[in-house]
């Protein structure tokens, strides 16, 4: 009986502790952010890409300290910022095509209404 009750407080600490994240994790992490660089979030979203790169950082140290938990949600929530600037970068570059075709259509429209002198319906 005296055995159950020094194994049983070993057994819990065991089933509490949080396993490392893996290295796989913080390089998933890091191409995320190299993706979002290479979509260009440095010029449409650079506050989420600067999001991505200190939850990365912030995740590193979690590691110096042995506080796997934060680590974890760190890097999901990096390679999350990372996502965001990718999808805010395409917004953006497809806002910039529609707005550029909305001028070449009002050029098309001025040139008509030039060339016979009334408005296409």
């Amino acid at each position: 009986m005296r055995q159950i009750f020094l194994i049983l407080p070993f057994a819990f600490l065991v089933g509490c502790a949080t396993a490392k994240p893996t290295p796989d994790a913080f390089a998933d992490a890091e191409a995320a952010i190299e993706a979002a660089v290479a979509a260009g979030a440095e010029e449409h979203a650079p506050v989420e890409l600067r999001f991505a790169r200190e939850k990365l950082a912030e995740a590193n140290k979690g590691m110096e300290y042995k506080q796997y938990d934060k680590s974890f949600v760190l890097i999901e929530e990096s390679e999350i910022n990372s996502e965001l600037a990718i999808e805010k970068t395409r917004t953006a570059e497809i806002r910039n095509k529609v707005t550029d075709l909305s001028r070449q259509n009002e050029i098309l429209r001025e040139d008509f209404e030039a060339t016979w002198g009334e408005t296409p319906q």
